[in-house]
Parts: C-alpha cells; sequence; structure tokens
C-alpha cells in the first residue's frame, strides 16, 4: 500500500516545472510560468460554467486555494507515460503498444530488453494507493453494470460531444485527425470500449481488461501530447497552454458521480450512501489507474461539485465552429452501430435521437436554440422517441435494481447484465486506444489558427 500526503501549492509548482527535466524531449522549451489564455479568474470573462451555477462564479473562485492548484493542474501532464512516449522519437509507437501489451499481460519481466520508462510506466500502474478497497471497487463496478448495459448504448454519443464544446480542450483531438465521421466513430467506440469493459468483474484487478486498458488510454493521451509538441507551429502556447492536462482528463472520468453528487446536495444530502460510495470508489480507481493524483478525486459530494466547478469557472468559453464544429457534426454522422435487421436500425434512429436529448439536457442546460448553434438540432419526433426510449431504459433499470436486491435473482440479473456488456464490446470492435497520427491533420492548420 502508498499514499501521499497532499503536496502544498509550492511543492505542487516545483512538480509542474520539473517537467522540463523529468521529459526534456517534451517540455525542454515548454512554459510553465505563463498563464494561458485557457486559463482565467477574469470575472468578465465567459467561462465553461454550466449557466445553472453561473451567478456562484465569484463564490467559487473565492476558493483561492483550489483555484490555484487547479492553475497547477492545467499544466501537468504524465510523467512517467509521457517519458514512455518520448521513446517515438527513435522507436515505432506501433512497437510501444506492443510491449506495453505485453507487460499489462504477463508482467514487466515478459517483455525482452524493456526499456526503464516502460518499467517505470507499469510500475505506477501497480501502486495500491492506501484507500483501496478492491472489494469496495468490485462492488462498485458491479452497481455500474446496469448503467453500462442499459443506458450508455443511447448515451455515448451524446456523452462524447459534450467533450468537443470548447476548442482549447478540444483542439489536441482535432489535431490527430479525428474529423471525419469514420474516425470519429472510431473515437466514440474506442472510448466506449473502454469504460464498459472496466465494469467487468475484476477488471481492474493488475491482469484485468481495465487494467490494460487504462493503460492504453494513458499512453494514447501521452502520443497525442508528443503529437503537438512535434508540431509546434500548430500549437500557440500562449493560448492554448498544456496539451491534454490532468484537469481535462476529469470530467470524463468523475463525469457521473459528479451528476450524483449536485443530485445528492439538491435533496440535502452530504454523505453517499453505501452504494453509491461503492460507485464512487470504482469511479476514483479507474480514474488513478489513467493517471490523475488523488487531489483531484476527491471523496464527498461537496468536494466533487468544488473541483468540478473551479475547472468550470477558470476554463474560459470558446466555442470555434473549424474546431468544435467540425469535431461535433462528425460524430453526430457517425455510423456506429452495424447490422441491417428492423430492430437494428430501429437502435440506430432511436439512439441518435436519445444521444442528442441527452446532450441537450446535461451539458446544454436545456436549450435547443445553442445545442442548434454547435450543429445538434432537435426534431419533435427526437423528443418524442426520447421519451419512449427513456421509459424503456427506467422501466429495465428498475426492474435489475430490485432483481439485485433478491437473492434467488441477484447473480442470474448479474449474468445477464455481464452478457449484455460482452456483446456491446463484441460490436465496439477491437479497441486500439490509438488515436496518434504521424501525418499532420489536414484541417489542423486553419482551426489552430483561430
Amino acid at each position: 500500500m502508498a499514499s501521499m500526503a497532499a503536496p502544498s501549492n509550492a511543492e505542487l509548482w516545483a512538480a509542474v516545472r520539473a517537467q522540463r527535466q523529468q521529459v526534456p524531449a517534451l517540455w525542454a522549451g515548454f512554459d510553465f510560468d505563463g498563464t494561458p489564455e485557457r486559463f482565467t479568474t477574469d470575472p468578465t470573462a465567459a467561462s465553461t460554467l454550466s449557466p445553472r451555477q453561473a451567478h456562484q462564479r465569484a463564490e467559487i473562485l473565492a476558493n483561492a486555494d483550489l483555484v490555484e492548484r487547479l492553475r497547477a493542474y492545467s499544466m501537468m501532464g504524465d510523467v512517467t507515460a509521457d517519458r514512455y512516449a518520448a521513446l517515438m522519437a527513435h522507436t515505432k509507437f506501433h512497437q510501444l503498444i506492443a510491449m506495453l501489451t505485453l507487460a499489462c499481460d504477463h508482467g514487466i519481466d515478459a517483455v525482452p530488453d524493456a526499456p526503464p520508462e516502460l518499467a517505470a510506466f507499469i510500475a505506477d500502474l501497480e501502486v495500491k494507493p492506501d484507500w483501496l478497497d478492491m472489494a469496495l471497487v468490485e462492488r462498485g463496478a458491479r452497481l455500474e453494470r446496469n448503467g453500462t448495459a442499459n443506458i450508455a448504448p443511447y448515451a455515448v454519443r451524446g456523452a462524447f460531444i459534450a467533450t468537443f464544446m470548447n476548442e482549447f480542450a478540444a483542439l489536441p483531438m482535432a489535431l490527430t485527425g479525428t474529423l471525419s465521421a469514420t474516425t470519429a466513430a472510431r473515437r466514440v467506440k474506442e472510448t466506449a470500449n473502454f469504460f464498459a469493459v472496466t465494469t467487468l468483474p475484476g477488471a481492474l484487478d493488475r491482469f484485468g481488461p481495465g487494467f490494460k486498458a487504462a493503460a492504453m488510454v494513458r499512453l494514447m493521451h501521452s502520443m497525442v501530447r508528443c503529437n503537438v509538441m512535434r508540431r509546434p507551429q500548430l500549437w500557440d502556447q500562449a493560448r492554448y497552454g498544456f496539451p491534454i492536462p490532468q484537469v481535462d482528463q476529469m470530467p470524463a472520468g468523475l463525469i457521473n458521480i459528479f451528476l450524483l453528487s449536485y443530485q445528492l446536495i439538491a435533496e440535502g444530502r452530504h454523505e453517499f450512501s453505501p452504494d453509491e460510495r461503492a460507485i464512487v470508489e470504482f469511479c476514483r480507481y479507474r480514474c488513478r489507474l489513467l493517471g490523475l493524483p488523488e487531489i483531484l478525486l476527491p471523496t464527498t459530494p461537496q468536494g466533487i461539485v468544488d473541483i468540478m466547478n473551479v475547472r468550470g469557472a477558470t476554463l474560459r468559453a470558446s466555442f470555434d465552429d473549424r474546431i468544435c464544429g467540425t469535431l461535433v457534426r462528425a460524430t453526430m454522422a457517425a455510423d456506429l452501430w452495424p447490422g441491417t435487421t428492423p430492430r437494428q436500425r430501429l437502435f440506430r434512429r432511436v439512439e441518435r435521437s436519445f444521444s442528442k436529448l441527452f446532450f441537450l439536457k446535461n451539458f446544454m442546460n436545456d436549450d435547443s436554440v445553442a445545442a442548434a448553434r454547435v450543429g445538434v438540432t432537435i426534431s419533435t419526433t427526437d423528443k418524442l422517441l426520447f421519451i419512449l426510449a427513456a421509459g424503456h431504459i427506467g422501466i429495465t433499470m428498475a426492474a435489475y435494481r430490485l432483481a439485485a436486491r433478491v437473492p434467488g435473482l441477484r447473480d442470474i440479473a448479474d449474468r445477464r447484465l455481464i452478457a449484455r456488456i460482452e456483446k456491446l464490446l463484441a460490436s465496439y470492435g477491437h479497441a486500439e486506444f490509438v488515436t496518434y497520427d504521424q501525418r499532420p491533420a489536414a484541417a489542423a492548420p486553419a482551426a489552430a489558427a483561430a
């Protein structure tokens, strides 16, 4: 077991600047002392804070210590994964992936002449924080299987396009060439694959498929950082800051417990129930495997809300249609689901409508005019199909929750959920977790010139 006390702000900034020496191939010339345009505490500047919390922005920004920590983590990458990815300077990235795959499957000793950077990466993944309770994590994964099997297939597209609503966070993905419906479909499926596979029994154990998937996602993020830093003409540091910083990985990892925490606080609750705590710990450990530091993984509803609100309140709002709009439209046009049977065609139609409304309600404050401006138009048919799908999903999930409380049905229901998730994984296809493209993205120069 291992844990580390939260660093002081001075220690944290020392760690941020130390990236120059730790990964000189990427960060030797990076300006860690300037404040890029993306980060703002200007009360007159628009931020990505939800409109429902916009009136609280001054109060949120008054938490000076947390604001400063988020500013530091907006300049922090993943040192161990970045050092390994930096080997691309003299090693083909497919070879790096192959060595990491072998180390995940059989241990570092199975890799002939394993580079020390790979050994350090695997060692970091293997660290067990002292708060980790794998029985609780497994319980959380089991509880998450209901939503993964029943609502995720309908909502994944809508949740994914939400990550493209800000040009500062979206530009790294644009530079990887994820600007067509084909490449967008691959990225959506890879993302869905990761979150689904981590809910399977034992997935986050040392040799489980979720552990391996987390390692691949970390490497993918680091490869994108390498890709960006190899193209300095496409990346304005003064404007965009650090590519894929730690703070930009929080939303995807914490979104479900962030929404849960908001709901609890609205109900006047300030502690998680035992089942909710299990889901929180499952999400926290999954984020830990993805490289997020513990300080970005709060344990209380208020702590989770506070850190996500500070991230939203300090990220400058900016929607550039050449970056964000192109990514949104490509994702909405992506053909995610194969099959030609009437049932499969019906599902594709319903899924697209459900994703639109899921995006509208969770990320656009239910403003259909604003959604249309970013490329998500919603028809009356979409609304009707969403209502019908939501009813079906609600009834199905309620039935599984009820079965989970009945001793004779609990294991049967769980086996069915596992089977459904495995079927979903088969439909997503084999995930490479690699969007790195060594060729300059054709649309990127125009986008980066914004």
